[in-house]
């Protein structure tokens, strides 16, 4: 039979390994220009995020992406977030009309682009076609 102690350290235990995963997870970087030039002058797999914190298609993306980002085959994507009301001007650059878009790029090149999907299997198969 477990004592209080020894359930606490099991209960420990459960919990750092339910956040491992995260590891694994996509890196998130803030955009700059010169964050994202030089990512793409790596060649790296790169999403752009553009958001709104107001949007609740944003909010359901997020929610997708939480869960798909952590896989392993992720794990080289480079994740750009920028803000639809604060970087107009970011916004603009990329072509987008509307918050809640995704874009996916292989080093400089556009891979392919989502507007207000939330559907998880057609956002993975946007990622998938990035890495």
């Amino acid at each position: 039979m477990l004592d209080r102690r020894a359930f606490l350290i099991a209960m420990a235990a459960v919990s750092s390994l339910a956040s491992a995963p995260a590891a694994l997870a996509a890196d998130h970087t803030a955009y700059t220009r010169q964050a994202f030039e030089d990512a793409q002058k790596a060649g790296k797999p790169i999403l752009v995020e553009i958001t709104a914190s107001w949007c609740p298609t944003c909010k359901a993306q997020k929610q997708v992406l939480g869960h798909l980002l952590p896989a392993a085959e992720h794990a080289n994507l480079v994740v750009f977030e920028v803000d639809f009301d604060s970087q107009k001007d970011v916004v603009r650059a990329f072509g987008a009309r509307m918050q809640s878009t995704l874009i996916t790029f292989k080093g400089a090149t556009e891979v392919g682009r989502l507007v207000g999907e939330t559907r998880a299997d057609a956002i993975k198969q946007l990622l998938d076609a990035t890495i």
